[in-house]
C-alpha cells in the first residue's frame, strides 16, 4: 500500500512540474528503506512515463519552447551520462549526504522566495 501512495503522490507532484522525482527518492529511502542507488535508479524509470504525459499535455497547451527544449535536452542527456557514471562510483553514504544537501538548498531557496514575495515594502514618509 505504501508503494501505491508513494507513486500517486510522486505522480501528482511530477504532473505539476515541481520535481516529483525528488519526493519519490526521499519517500523510497526513508519510508521503504530502499538503498539510495536503487531509489535514484527507480526514479529514472518513474520519470519516463510521467514526463511523456507531461510533455503531451504541455505540447497540447503550447507551453513548450521547442528550440530551447531541444538544446536543454541534448545537454541534459550528456549531463545524465556523466552523472550516472559518477553516481555508480560514489559511496552510498556520500550520495545520500549529497542528496540531502541538494534538498536543503532547494528548501532554503523556496523559503527565501516565499519571504521575498510576501514581504511588504515599508512605506517611507516624504518629509
Amino acid at each position: 500500500m505504501a508503494e501505491v501512495l508513494i507513486g500517486l503522490v510522486s505522480g501528482i507532484i511530477s504532473g505539476t512540474g515541481m520535481g516529483g522525482g525528488t519526493i519519490l527518492i526521499f519517500l523510497l529511502t526513508f519510508v521503504i528503506g530502499m538503498e539510495q542507488h536503487v531509489a535514484q535508479a527507480t526514479n529514472l524509470i518513474f520519470f519516463i512515463p510521467t514526463s511523456i504525459v507531461a510533455i503531451i499535455v504541455n505540447l497540447k497547451n503550447k507551453n513548450i519552447d521547442i528550440p530551447l527544449a531541444i538544446v536543454i535536452s541534448v545537454f541534459g542527456i550528456l549531463g545524465a551520462i556523466i552523472g550516472a557514471n559518477i553516481s555508480i562510483n560514489i559511496d552510498v553514504q556520500i550520495l545520500r549526504k549529497g542528496f540531502g544537501v541538494f534538498l536543503a538548498i532547494i528548501s532554503l531557496n523556496e523559503i527565501y522566495s516565499i519571504i521575498k514575495r510576501y514581504k511588504k515594502p515599508k512605506l517611507r514618509d516624504n518629509k
